[in-house]
C-alpha cells in the first residue's frame, strides 16, 4: 500500500515542524512539502500532488479557508 502523500501550510515554523513530527510518526503517512503561505503552496503545487493538505486557518497573506475555495474551485 502506498502512502498517503501530505502538504502543511502554516505561517509558523514551529507549527509546521510539529505537524510534520506527528505525520512523520505514522509508517502510512508521508509529508511531501511544506509551505508557509497559500501562494508558496500554490507553486509547489504545480510540481507535486499530495493526497491531503492541512490548512492554517489564520495567515496573514490568504487564510486557509479562502485558500481552500480557491483550490476546490480549481481542481
Amino acid at each position: 500500500m502506498s502512502k498517503i502523500k501530505a502538504m502543511i501550510v502554516d505561517d509558523s515554523a514551529v507549527v509546521r515542524q510539529t505537524l510534520q513530527e506527528i505525520l512523520d510518526a505514522d509508517p502510512a503517512i508521508e509529508v511531501v512539502a511544506t509551505a508557509q503561505d497559500p501562494y508558496i503552496a500554490v507553486d509547489k503545487l504545480k510540481r507535486i500532488v499530495p493526497d491531503v493538505i492541512t490548512l492554517d486557518v489564520e495567515m496573514p497573506r490568504m487564510d486557509g479557508v479562502t485558500f481552500l475555495k480557491k483550490l476546490m474551485s480549481q481542481h
